[in-house]
């Protein structure tokens, strides 16, 4: 009796202790969930047939050394080039792998590359990615990437709004300017020289540098007669600039464009007696006008250091506005009224210019020589900012 007592004690000592073990394991917290593998920040800007689209990738989990995002195309788009990482595709599947030197990200950190792509019919932009083969979401829910059909907020937005034609030179792949932008030479060929640069940019890694000589014959621009197809009757140019002399007393033009309309004469963009200003080819007005207080309106273009330059011409009302970095210049804006020392010689006759090319480059009369670097070039509709 007492062996079979003691068995029994036994037992519900030990069922008890089992049931202390199992409760253990019932009442645990559980584990809180991982949060996103990765977050993404997706910015495309299109046209009929093409695209081309920023992509920021931020790590949500352990540091890593090297890494890879991959996601599907729901349409036909087919990447054509890349930048700041090898973007290749198989199919629909397009997977970007980081280059040497922005391959460790520490956790919540972010790296940025982009590609140009071809499609027709729609581009929609992907909502799923794998990040080191891993969904970004963690399995549940997927990130939001910012796509190319969402409205900007008002006013200028950094970068290029989605209508815009864009090009910050990334996509070249020679030394020389290729695709749609062309070298020319409007007079006759000497010391001016362009070529695509790979040692100095803003944005990226290529930049567009113009070795600008003194003289009438060294004249040398990169011309692109697509980029501003897109804008209709009204265009905002945007481009930067940096350059290594300042602007001199004589007339020098960076930045010209053909315009049908005034016998295909150039509007032109550039600088006399140091500050910038625009010149109407078909009968030499200024804008400003070249008085002392006319030029004080304007500004100088600042050396060694990269400028946002932006313009609007309207087509339709004959006008134009300009901002260096971001302000307006008072003494380069043809408001459609008159107004001594800045915008009188110009509005003494009718002007509707229609735009046909976008060049740039270098033109000096006499004195001037320069180099400078264009990069990052938006034109569009709206007012694109910097």
């Amino acid at each position: 009796m007492w062996e079979r007592s003691r068995i029994k004690e036994v037992l519900v000592l030990a069922v008890a202790a089992a049931l202390v073990v199992a409760s253990f394991v019932v009442v645990r917290a559980p584990v809180a969930s991982a949060g996103p593998v990765c977050t993404v920040q997706w910015t495309a800007n299109q046209w009929a047939t093409g695209l081309t689209a920023d992509v920021q990738v931020t790590n949500g989990g352990a540091p890593v050394t090297s890494w890879t995002l991959s996601w599907a195309f729901a349409g036909d788009q087919r990447v054509t080039s890349g930048w700041n990482a090898t973007v290749t595709q198989a199919g629909a599947v397009v997977t970007a792998a980081s280059a040497g030197w922005n391959g460790t990200l520490a956790t919540g950190a972010s790296a940025r590359f982009g590609f140009q792509a071809t499609y027709s019919g729609s581009n929609t932009a992907p909502t799923a990615f794998s990040f080191n083969g891993v969904a970004c979401d963690g399995g549940g829910g997927t990130p939001s990437p910012e796509p190319s059909t969402t409205s900007p907020p008002p006013g200028p937005q950094e970068g290029c709004v989605p209508t815009a034609i864009c090009d910050g030179f990334e996509t070249q792949a020679g030394g020389v300017p290729a695709g749609d932008w062309a070298v020319t030479y409007p007079d006759c060929s000497g010391a001016g020289r362009a070529v695509i640069d790979r040692a100095t940019a803003h944005s990226g890694s290529v930049s567009l540098r113009v070795d600008g000589a003194a003289g009438y014959c060294n004249h040398v621009f990169v011309r692109n007669t697509r980029i501003l197809g897109t804008a209709g009757t009204v265009w905002y140019v945007r481009f930067w600039v940096r350059h290594t002399t300042a602007l001199p007393a004589a007339h020098v033009t960076a930045v010209a464009m053909r315009d049908s309309a005034d016998g295909d004469r150039d509007l032109r963009f550039g600088g006399q007696n140091g500050a910038l200003q625009f010149n109407r080819a078909s009968d030499d007005a200024t804008l400003p006008e070249q008085s002392p207080a006319g030029v004080a309106l304007s500004a100088p273009l600042p050396v060694n250091t990269w400028n946002c330059v932006e313009f609007k011409v309207d087509g339709s009302a004959g006008t134009i506005e300009t901002w260096l970095n971001g302000t307006s210049v008072p003494g380069l804006l043809a408001d459609g009224t008159p107004t001594h020392d800045i915008d009188g010689q110009w509005l003494n006759r009718a002007w509707r210019p229609a735009l046909t090319d976008l060049r740039l480059g270098w033109e000096s009369y006499g004195d001037g020589a320069d180099t400078l670097w264009y990069d990052d070039v938006a034109v569009s509709g709206a007012r694109n900012g910097c």
